[in-house]
């Protein structure tokens, strides 16, 4: 599995509960090392391993810890970056929503050897969506429905959302956008710097 993953992962906990927390969470995991290598690939059982020992060390269910890494990959000031490509994607939210079919393949773009899992929306009516997930990722799902709400909230929608889990290849995320210009959207110019920021 791609280096990027295991590196947000750390960068995320790093950030949000400090450097010591993510020592707690590696140690726990019996890492060799703690520190992970963006570009370099690792086992992908490794995953499974890092989310259970940071919803151990950090007291926090493991769904939940995922969806705050899928929120922190927009909101933090750190991935300012990645939320900016995000926004180019759509005017609106709904329109955000229509590009995710294509988030994999401009993600491989960026990065050739960078693979996630398969995204498709599926329109159920008016303002009405599902997100299908498929992919060898489950931890997958979780990350994109923090990400989804942080999305809703930089628009300024507000939308609800619901994960269920079809298989261990497949998650769906149920999402009902009930006002698309709920509330004031954070600050977006498409002038500003685009910078990855050091996370995927």
């Amino acid at each position: 599995m791609h280096g990027l993953i295991f590196r947000t992962l750390q960068l995320f906990v790093q950030d949000t509960y400090g450097r010591d927390s993510w020592c707690a969470v590696a140690d726990h995991a019996h890492l060799d090392d703690p520190d992970f290598e963006a570009m370099l690939a690792y086992p992908a059982d490794l995953l499974e391993e890092i989310t259970r020992s940071a919803e151990a060390v950090l007291n926090k269910p493991r769904d939940a810890f995922l969806e705050d890494v899928g929120t922190y990959l927009v909101s933090h000031p750190e991935r300012e970056g990645l939320r900016r490509l995000l926004r180019f994607a759509g005017v609106d939210f709904i329109e955000f929503l229509h590009s995710l079919d294509d988030m994999p393949g401009r993600a491989k773009l960026a990065i050739s050897d960078l693979v996630l899992p398969e995204l498709e929306l599926r329109d159920q009516g008016p303002n009405q969506f599902s997100l299908i997930v498929t992919g060898d990722m489950p931890a997958f799902g979780h990350v994109m429905v923090g990400l989804l709400r942080a999305m809703a909230d930089d628009y300024g929608a507000l939308a609800l959302l619901e994960f269920q889990r079809i298989s261990d290849q497949q998650q769906r995320i149920e999402l009902v956008v009930v006002e698309a210009a709920f509330a004031e959207g954070r600050e977006f110019e498409l002038g500003g710097p685009a910078a990855m920021g050091g996370a995927m």
